[in-house]
Parts: C-alpha cells; sequence; structure tokens
C-alpha cells in the first residue's frame, strides 16, 4: 500500500524530518522517511478527503482487541494525548498518515504487531476528490 499526501504536506514532513537532531531521529522518524519516499504526492486541495493528512482527525479499530481510537494527527509541537493529538512522529502517526479510511493497515507499535482499520477520517478544510 502507498501512502498519499499533499504537497504541503510532504515537504512540512520532509522539513520536519531534516530539522531534527541526531538523537531524536529514531526508529519512527526512519520509518516515517521511508513511507514519504514512496508516497503519491498530490496537488494541494486535490487529495480526497478521506486520507489522513496533518490535522485530520480518524477513528481506527485494532481488529484483535476490537478496541476503537480516535485521534488527531498534529505537528509535534501540538501532540497531547489529554486532548487525543498524536504526533506525525508517533509510531500510530507514522503508520495512518496518507492512508483512507477503509482500509487495514498493518504496523507495528509499541505493544506489538497491530491490524488496523480506519473507519473515519474527518479533515478540518474539505478538498477535492482524486
Amino acid at each position: 500500500m502507498k501512502p498519499f499526501l499533499t504537497a504541503s504536506d510532504y515537504k512540512t514532513i520532509h522539513t520536519l524530518i531534516l530539522n531534527l537532531p541526531p538523537q531524536l531521529k529514531g526508529k519512527e522518524v526512519i520509518q516515517l522517511q521511508h513511507e514519504i519516499k514512496s508516497a503519491e504526492i498530490v496537488p494541494d486541495g486535490q487529495l480526497s478527503p478521506d486520507i489522513i493528512q496533518i490535522n485530520s482527525y480518524f477513528e481506527v479499530l485494532d481488529l484483535e482487541t476490537q478496541r476503537l481510537m480516535k485521534f488527531q494527527v498534529v505537528l509535534p509541537h501540538l501532540a497531547d494525548l489529554k486532548q487525543f493529538k498524536i504526533s506525525i512522529l508517533s509510531p500510530l502517526g507514522v503508520a495512518m498518515i496518507g492512508f483512507r479510511q477503509g482500509m487495514t493497515v498493518e504496523w507495528t507499535l509499541p505493544g506489538g504487531r497491530k491490524r488496523l482499520q480506519i473507519n473515519q477520517v474527518d479533515n478540518p478544510i474539505r478538498s477535492t476528490q482524486i
């Protein structure tokens, strides 16, 4: 599965990674670099609104435990678990960015390998579908 990113999200994530101090470039950052390199880049305003982007709200179901989770994926300085805002650099943020509502994503998270179904995606600014 190849993720989809808007041109501005690609640029934001790429710049974020480039500017991280070396001690913060762990496993998730390397995985995120790989994901954005393999992503299909779409002009801003042309990405389907059911694809997780920076600032998207999403609902995901752990298919093993049936646990339903709701989060917003944000830039690191805005992350706040009490408000259910996860960093794009977090394991779940890396796993979800660029994928579409209805998809099942397999990813290794701190709790082990997970199969996660994206049930709902809501983007603050709706864009035109590709």
